[in-house]
């Protein structure tokens, strides 16, 4: 099942993401395109890379954005205790697999919450988390958008995604003093992850939030800043 991705994992933790996985193959809500025995590396394996930034693994507030059927964030939840973490999916099916599930797999420190990312900034829970993370949910600037609202003053966006794209990250230079997110780093996690072109491209929240942040909600995906 793994090499070194696993390795931060307690028996009782591999029991709670074993219990997540099988929910998630019987789940006929359609919430996921990998429920076989690739979900292990696909859905927990690539989730664990993102203990590769060590920010991370010291956070209290985590949002995982776009969460779909609760990864990373259920996994996170899982192997970082002492952090909350709020799973923001605005598809209500998704959202009751994630509560069903962290329910089932004793993961009281996992709440999922079906919104808008962009509503969610707009309430109490505006620049209230330390990391925010995203799993291909998006276009690097989109993305950013979505959490400098989000985010406390220096927290870390950490964006799960595929083959590098140079005019993606382009784009996300050009509006980074826009969306006050300067690109930090991007960590090749392939040989970890269940995508041998998958890569982490971790963004700091470098300034105050915009005032005109968030913008209304579905801008940022259709009309991305940069």
């Amino acid at each position: 099942m793994g090499d070194d991705r696993t390795a931060p994992l307690t028996p009782a933790q591999r029991r709670s993401l074993e219990i997540v996985l099988a929910l998630l193959a019987e789940e006929r809500a359609s919430v996921s395109s990998v429920v076989d025995r690739r979900a292990w590396k696909v859905h927990v394996e690539d989730s664990l890379t993102g203990l590769d930034v060590p920010e991370l693994r010291e956070a209290r507030r985590i949002a995982d954005v776009g969460a779909g059927a609760g990864f990373p964030g259920l996994v996170l939840a899982v192997v970082l205790p002492e952090a909350h973490v709020d799973l923001i999916e605005s598809i209500g099916r998704k959202t009751a697999f994630i509560t069903r599930a962290a329910e089932a797999a004793n993961i009281p420190n996992a709440t999922a919450i079906t919104a808008r990312a962009e509503d969610v900034a707009r309430g109490e829970s505006r620049e209230s988390y330390d990391v925010v993370t995203a799993r291909a949910v998006g276009r690097l600037s989109t993305l950013a958008e979505l959490a400098s609202p989000l985010l406390k003053a220096n927290g870390l966006l950490i964006a799960w995604k595929g083959k590098r794209d140079e005019e993606e990250e382009r784009q996300l230079e050009r509006a980074s003093t826009l969306l006050a997110m300067s690109p930090e780093s991007i960590l090749d996690v392939g040989h970890q992850a269940g995508s041998e072109h998958r890569h982490l491209h971790v963004i700091r929240k470098s300034a105050a939030t915009p005032p005109n942040l968030p913008r209304k909600s579905g801008l940022a995906k259709k009309r991305p800043q940069g």
